[in-house]
Protein backbone atom coordinates (compact mmCIF):
# COMPACT_ATOMS: atom_id res chain seq x y z
CA UNK A 1 0.00 0.00 0.00
CA UNK A 2 1.05 3.60 -0.42
CA UNK A 3 0.27 6.91 1.25
CA UNK A 4 0.97 10.26 -0.38
CA UNK A 5 1.07 13.61 1.35
CA UNK A 6 3.16 16.37 2.86
CA UNK A 7 5.55 15.74 5.75
CA UNK A 8 4.34 17.42 8.94
CA UNK A 9 6.89 15.91 11.36
CA UNK A 10 10.07 13.84 11.19
CA UNK A 11 10.85 12.42 14.62
CA UNK A 12 14.21 11.50 16.11
CA UNK A 13 15.37 7.89 16.21
CA UNK A 14 14.62 6.37 19.62
CA UNK A 15 15.97 3.13 21.11
CA UNK A 16 13.90 0.85 23.34
CA UNK A 17 14.84 -2.03 25.62
CA UNK A 18 18.13 -3.80 26.15
CA UNK A 19 18.16 -5.31 22.64
CA UNK A 20 18.49 -1.87 20.97
CA UNK A 21 15.15 -1.84 19.11
CA UNK A 22 14.98 1.44 17.12
CA UNK A 23 11.94 3.38 15.96
CA UNK A 24 11.43 6.69 14.18
CA UNK A 25 8.07 8.35 13.56
CA UNK A 26 6.96 10.30 10.52
CA UNK A 27 3.70 12.26 10.30
CA UNK A 28 2.30 12.75 6.80
CA UNK A 29 -0.72 14.95 6.08
CA UNK A 30 -2.74 13.67 3.15
CA UNK A 31 -3.86 16.13 0.49
CA UNK A 32 -7.55 15.43 0.06
CA UNK A 33 -10.88 17.06 0.91
CA UNK A 34 -10.55 15.96 4.55
CA UNK A 35 -6.78 15.79 5.20
CA UNK A 36 -5.60 13.08 7.57
CA UNK A 37 -2.52 13.26 9.78
CA UNK A 38 -1.02 9.77 9.64
CA UNK A 39 1.74 8.66 11.98
CA UNK A 40 3.97 6.12 10.20
CA UNK A 41 6.60 4.12 12.09
CA UNK A 42 9.98 3.26 10.56
CA UNK A 43 11.86 0.61 12.56
CA UNK A 44 15.36 -0.83 12.82
CA UNK A 45 17.38 -0.32 9.59
CA UNK A 46 14.51 1.66 7.97
CA UNK A 47 14.94 4.62 10.38
CA UNK A 48 17.81 5.95 8.25
CA UNK A 49 15.51 6.33 5.23
CA UNK A 50 14.10 9.50 6.79
CA UNK A 51 17.45 11.31 6.95
CA UNK A 52 17.02 12.80 3.46
CA UNK A 53 13.54 14.26 4.12
CA UNK A 54 12.32 17.50 5.68
CA UNK A 55 9.09 19.01 6.94
CA UNK A 56 7.10 20.28 3.95
CA UNK A 57 8.38 17.69 1.44
CA UNK A 58 5.67 15.97 -0.58
CA UNK A 59 6.29 12.23 -0.41
CA UNK A 60 4.95 8.83 -1.33
CA UNK A 61 5.42 6.23 1.42
CA UNK A 62 5.23 2.46 1.02
CA UNK A 63 3.41 1.08 4.07
CA UNK A 64 2.15 -2.10 5.70
CA UNK A 65 -0.73 -2.18 8.16
CA UNK A 66 0.05 -4.02 11.39
CA UNK A 67 -2.43 -5.29 13.97
CA UNK A 68 -1.92 -6.84 17.39
CA UNK A 69 -4.12 -8.50 19.94
CA UNK A 70 -3.40 -7.93 23.66
CA UNK A 71 -5.04 -9.45 26.68
CA UNK A 72 -4.99 -7.53 29.95
CA UNK A 73 -4.38 -9.23 33.30
CA UNK A 74 -8.13 -8.85 33.91
CA UNK A 75 -8.84 -10.95 30.80
CA UNK A 76 -10.01 -8.07 28.60
CA UNK A 77 -8.88 -8.34 24.96
CA UNK A 78 -7.82 -5.18 23.11
CA UNK A 79 -6.61 -4.61 19.57
CA UNK A 80 -3.97 -2.16 18.39
CA UNK A 81 -3.10 -1.03 14.87
CA UNK A 82 -0.02 0.66 13.47
CA UNK A 83 1.27 1.81 10.10
CA UNK A 84 4.78 0.56 9.30
CA UNK A 85 6.79 2.39 6.63
CA UNK A 86 9.32 0.55 4.48
CA UNK A 87 9.96 2.93 1.55
CA UNK A 88 9.75 6.69 0.99
CA UNK A 89 10.31 8.89 -2.06
CA UNK A 90 9.81 12.54 -2.95
CA UNK A 91 7.10 13.48 -5.43
CA UNK A 92 6.32 16.71 -7.21
CA UNK A 93 8.72 19.44 -8.30
CA UNK A 94 11.87 17.86 -6.85
CA UNK A 95 11.18 14.39 -8.21
CA UNK A 96 12.41 13.31 -11.62
CA UNK A 97 9.64 13.51 -14.17
CA UNK A 98 8.91 10.74 -16.61
CA UNK A 99 9.99 11.92 -20.04
CA UNK A 100 7.82 11.52 -23.10
CA UNK A 101 9.83 10.85 -26.25
CA UNK A 102 9.68 13.69 -28.77
CA UNK A 103 7.14 13.41 -31.57
CA UNK A 104 8.75 12.62 -34.91
CA UNK A 105 6.70 13.91 -37.85
CA UNK A 106 8.45 11.66 -40.33
CA UNK A 107 7.06 8.16 -40.27
CA UNK A 108 8.86 6.07 -42.91
CA UNK A 109 5.94 3.69 -43.31
CA UNK A 110 3.13 6.20 -43.85
CA UNK A 111 5.34 8.62 -45.82
CA UNK A 112 6.76 6.07 -48.25
CA UNK A 113 5.68 6.01 -51.88
CA UNK A 114 5.18 2.24 -51.78
CA UNK A 115 1.49 1.45 -51.25
CA UNK A 116 2.10 -2.11 -49.97
CA UNK A 117 2.60 -1.57 -46.21
CA UNK A 118 1.70 -5.10 -45.23
CA UNK A 119 4.95 -6.52 -43.92
CA UNK A 120 3.35 -9.37 -42.00
CA UNK A 121 4.92 -12.76 -42.79
CA UNK A 122 1.60 -14.45 -43.61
Amino acid sequence: MEVQGKIKLVGETKSYGSNGFQKRELVVTTEEQYPQHLMIEFVQDKTGLLDAFNVGDTVKVGINLRGREWQSPQGETKYFNSIAGWRIEKVGAGAPAAEVPPFDEYDPISNSKDEDHDDLPF
